[in-house]
């Protein structure tokens, strides 16, 4: 079996281990973002369009897709230990960027979980002025198809919320 990176010396591996997470763990949010674009506001919106439209709900339709990343993730992780342990790492990277998303976008922005977070560096403020911007919108467009991000947003949110709607 393949089972083992290249059969690296210790440092070698540990080294391509921790850049194949770190750099799944970044390309997910390219690949959410594509994701959220034309799935979620396209053919997905099905099960997209609770999360737009604030209803008291525990659970939203929109939970599917944490659902389907987490079963990827597990089986990226599961495979990458019976077959080829690059894609434990790549499982990991999934997994990272699914635990981010899940503290930002659930937990500090919608507050699914209830918290006082108010963002005071300019990181925080930007992220959250770009997905107020994204949610002003309860339709496909998706605030005129800008702010699709989760985790990362342009320099120009930073003075955007002055104008928003709050959650």
């Amino acid at each position: 079996m393949l089972n083992s990176i290249l059969n690296l010396p210790l440092p070698y591996e540990i080294i391509v281990s921790a850049t194949i997470t770190l750099f799944t763990t970044i390309f997910m949010e390219w690949f959410a973002w594509l994701l959220h674009k034309f799935v979620m506001h396209g053919f997905g919106w099905y099960l997209h369009e609770d999360h737009h439209r604030y209803t008291e709900k525990r659970f939203q339709k929109n939970d599917f897709f944490a659902v389907f990343f987490s079963i990827l993730s597990f089986l990226f992780i599961f495979l990458g230990s019976v077959y080829l342990n690059l894609l434990v790492w790549t499982g990991i990277g999934v997994a990272f960027y699914g635990l981010g998303y899940f503290l930002f976008h659930d937990i500090m922005f919608h507050k699914r979980i209830r918290n006082h977070y108010h963002p005071k560096n300019n990181y925080m403020k930007r992220i959250f002025n770009a997905h107020k911007y994204h949610h002003q919108t309860t339709n496909r467009k998706g605030s005129n198809g800008k702010a699709y991000g989760f985790l990362y947003a342009r320099k120009k949110y930073t003075l955007l919320s002055k104008n928003l709607k709050t959650n």
